[in-house]
Parts: structure tokens; C-alpha cells; sequence
């Protein structure tokens, strides 16, 4: 008869052991932190007719653990929120930057995040960036041209920027889908901003950068205190929309054709795209819809 008998002992070493895989002389306290957790082990092992030894040898084992944090820039918005309570879900560390701060709605989740109320362009990026493994831009809307420039465009290469100045490892960002839009319609300052600030995403960052392109978004979405159950829309038309692709296929060609064939995205699936960005070191580069589709189905459990 054997007997096998084994113990296990986990301990952390302190903060002030806590160490990064890289050095930023100027943003010594950027960078996303890794704790070393050190695992004893201790076996033994005796047969028939051989005294058990207790006294053997322990194995020590030190395991890189990397602490995940994200700040997500429009954190308050309508993708935006649906990121932090994803992130949240996945325990994730999530800080918001927005304008108008914490949500006035309530939520388990809202409480776990740190909501920092500010401008991108006047933000305090020591107070935001600090420890952050990665950013999620959801800034963008509408307005006149120069309007459309500046929160499209402008505000998303501020804080590209920002982050590759402050050692950040990874930066997501939501654009929009390539429509086959007439030429003049694409000189818009809407899409004209989002291009600029996809090429400065994949210029800055191009091995971790993440440019997702989705279409329509459907969910629900608060304006104003009320919900606007976008969901009783997006959500028939996307299977429709899906079951008949095979046909419509051939259509894609026909100028602004997209407009009304390319399938809706659930805020769901772009933010659980994004936590599969966040996650996978390997994921960077432009996603369509459908890609944003089969990230998120990774990662939604």
C-alpha cells in the first residue's frame, strides 16, 4: 500500500515588491503593475516497507499575476457604461473620464467604479492614467463640422497620445463601420475625425492597438432619465438581417448599400469585444462587425 500526501502554501509579498515587465524613468508609477505570488509545495511519498519522510525538500514557485485595469474614456455613456459593468462582471479594475461624471441612475456594478468627472482635453492624466493596463475611448457624436472634428477626431488623438506618453500598454478604440457612403458624405466631419483618430491608434499602438467598426448599436439607452429600448429594433433586425445574408451578399456593391444591410451590434457585444481586446495581448488591428461579434462570443459566458 502507498500513501501520497501533499501541502500547499500560498503567500504575497508585500506592495512594495509589486514589479513591472518594463521601465519608464518619467512615468515610474504608469505602467500596469504585476504581483508575485510565491507558491511552496511540499511532497512526500512512501511505499511498502520505506518510512515516510517528512522532512523533504519544498519547491518554491513564483506565478506573474497581472493586475488588469482599464480607464474608459465617456465611461458614463451608452457604450461606455455597458464596458465598465462588463469589465466590472469580469473583475476587471475599471476608472471612468467623462463629462458629466458618476451616472444618476443606480446599479451593484456602478459602485465599483471610480468615476472621474473631466475633459479629455483638461484632464489630469496622472490622476487618470496611473496603473492603467489599458484604454477604451468611446468618444465621438455629432454636431456641425468643426464640432464633429474636434470630439471624433481631435479629442481621441489627445488622449492616443496621453496614453503612449504615460507607458500604457493597449488602446481600444470605438470607431464606426466603413460605409460605402458617397464621397461627399465621407468628408463629413464625423467620419473624417474617426478615420483620423484610427490612424493615430494604429500608428502609436501597432501591435496592441484595437480599432472596432461597428454599425448601429442597439440596446437600452438613457437619455435624458428616460430608456429608449433601442433593443425592440436592433435586436429583430439583426437576425433578419443574418438569416438572409447569404442573398444580400451580392447587394454590398451598390453604393450606400450597408446603410440598410449591414446588421446592427449589440452594446453587449462591443463591450464584451473590448474586454476580449483588453484580455488577449494577441488581439489588435480593425475589427468589422462580424469580427466584433466573434470576439465577444469568447469572452460572453
Amino acid at each position: 500500500m502507498t500513501s501520497f500526501r501533499a501541502f500547499l502554501a500560498v503567500s504575497a509579498p508585500p506592495l512594495s515588491s509589486l514589479t513591472t515587465t518594463a521601465s519608464f524613468p518619467t512615468r515610474p508609477n504608469s505602467l500596469p503593475q504585476r504581483r508575485l505570488c510565491k507558491f511552496g509545495v511540499k511532497c512526500s511519498y512512501a511505499g511498502a516497507g520505506i518510512s515516510d519522510d517528512s522532512r523533504s525538500a519544498t519547491i518554491d514557485v513564483v506565478a506573474d499575476v497581472k493586475n488588469e485595469r482599464i480607464v474608459v474614456l465617456g465611461g458614463s455613456g451608452f457604450v461606455g457604461s455597458a464596458i465598465c459593468k462588463a469589465a466590472v462582471s469580469k473583475g476587471i479594475e475599471v476608472i471612468s473620464l467623462s463629462r458629466s461624471g458618476r451616472p444618476t441612475y443606480s446599479g451593484s456594478w456602478v459602485d465599483q467604479v471610480n468615476w472621474i468627472p473631466g475633459d479629455v482635453f483638461y484632464a489630469n492624466w496622472d490622476e487618470v492614467l496611473v496603473g492603467a493596463t489599458a484604454v477604451v475611448s468611446t468618444l465621438g457624436g455629432f454636431g456641425s463640422e468643426e464640432q464633429m472634428k474636434r470630439i471624433n477626431g481631435e479629442a481621441n488623438v489627445v488622449a492616443v497620445n496621453a496614453a503612449k506618453d504615460f507607458g500604457i500598454p493597449k488602446f481600444i478604440l470605438i470607431s464606426v463601420h466603413d460605409y460605402n457612403l458617397p464621397s461627399f458624405l465621407l468628408s463629413s466631419g464625423y467620419f473624417t475625425g474617426k478615420r483620423k483618430a484610427e490612424s493615430e491608434v494604429l500608428s502609436k499602438y501597432p501591435n496592441s492597438g484595437v480599432v472596432l467598426r461597428p454599425g448601429f448599436i442597439y440596446g437600452k439607452r438613457r437619455v435624458d432619465g428616460f430608456e429608449l429600448p433601442l433593443d425592440l429594433v436592433g435586436e429583430p433586425l439583426e437576425r433578419i438581417l443574418s438569416a438572409v445574408e447569404n442573398f444580400t451578399k451580392p447587394l454590398s456593391s451598390l453604393p450606400a448599400s450597408d446603410v440598410f444591410l449591414a446588421p446592427p451590434v449589440s452594446v453587449d457585444d462591443v463591450a464584451y469585444a473590448v474586454i476580449n481586446a483588453v484580455r488577449d495581448d494577441d488581439c489588435f488591428g480593425v475589427f468589422t462587425i462580424e469580427q466584433i461579434k466573434e470576439a465577444a462570443a469568447k469572452v460572453k459566458v
